[in-house]
């Protein structure tokens, strides 16, 4: 259950938009073992988020009091150069519509979910929310960033000029159970599961992977991802308010801040999956931005902490996800 202190009662309308994603399932799970008992889902085929007027006509018969906006369209390096003009175009016009829909039809708390790759290639490290805005994008995932930094802007915007309580969250890379697997589409860690797994089962002595292996990144679980959304939402309107000041954007990072290289993760899949081979480092592929390390202080000064160690969530991921690899 959720702590009696918990600013959403549990007969709230809460609604997870994208509740078939990685990060929206998560949230879904989290909030109905908490004993929320409205929870409102949607699938694409059910209410296309990108049709602004069937959102708002949902928005008004439905009367959601809460919103996670987990909907989007994401993927890794290969996906997102290969189609950038759906990366931008698509996450703008669905987070446009959702944040406005929000605000007609007066949604007491709005959470906007957007990503690392918002903050500069050349960040210091670990990254503050601070630093968003202060240097050239990675250019290998710039439309899907920009569309991000335009939720968070537009989050911002509607704070100050309507009075809305919207905040932006920006997770560190995540996976767990519902990750994308598709190697042509999938983030490194479900990618390297996928080519381990197979690698496995072909017999193959080595699988290889793109890059040097020296770019450090953090990892965070999904399901602790969805406890810190829950919390965030939770919290009472002094510390949520301290997020919401004019003077800056509404923008927390969540994660570990923890990380490891590339051939440290590929050796952490290999023993949790059980491969024996060798990794083959393929360095005419691109290596993407050398260090992604959130700055969490902003989040665990308000009192929360991850609990999943980067093994432990991947032995999860894959006891739920090996049958179908």
């Amino acid at each position: 259950m959720a702590p009696a202190s918990a600013f959403m009662p549990h007969s709230a309308r809460i609604f997870v938009a994208g509740h078939r994603g990685l990060v929206g399932s998560a949230i879904h799970r989290h909030l109905e073992s908490l004993g929320y008992t409205q929870v409102l889902t949607q699938s694409r085929q059910q209410l296309d988020l990108l049709d602004a007027a069937a959102l708002d006509a949902w928005f008004a018969a439905e009367r959601p009091e809460f919103v996670f906006l987990a909907a989007a369209k994401v993927g890794g390096i290969l996906a997102n150069n290969t189609y950038p003009a759906e990366f931008i175009r698509d996450n703008l016009v669905l987070q446009t519509n959702v944040i406005e829909a929000a605000h007609r039809h007066g949604v007491r708390r709005l959470l906007f979910l957007g990503s690392s790759c918002i903050y500069p290639k050349l960040a210091p490290q670990p990254m503050p929310e601070s630093c968003l805005l202060t240097g050239p994008l990675e250019p290998t995932n710039r439309p899907y960033a920009l569309a991000k930094i335009a939720g968070i802007e537009m989050c911002w915007a509607y704070n100050r000029q309507y009075g809305t309580r919207y905040l932006a969250a920006m997770p560190t890379n995540l996976y767990g159970p519902n990750d994308n697997f598709d190697l042509n589409t999938s983030h490194v860690l479900p990618a390297l599961m996928r080519k381990t797994a197979e690698a496995i089962r072909s017999g193959a002595d080595s699988l290889t992977v793109w890059g040097t292996g020296t770019p450090r990144r953090e990892f965070l679980y999904s399901d602790d991802l969805a406890e810190a959304c829950v919390f965030l939402m939770n919290l009472q309107e002094d510390a949520y308010g301290s997020l919401l000041t004019a003077s800056e954007p509404p923008l927390i990072n969540i994660g570990t801040g923890e990380d490891v290289t590339i051939r440290e993760l590929a050796e952490i899949v290999a023993r949790v999956l059980g491969y024996r081979g060798e990794h083959h480092f393929d360095t005419t592929k691109p290596d993407g931005t050398p260090r992604k390390l959130m700055d969490v202080s902003r989040l665990h000064g308000l009192g929360w902490h991850h609990t999943t160690s980067l093994e432990q969530g991947i032995q999860r991921t894959w006891q739920a996800v090996r049958d179908r690899l």
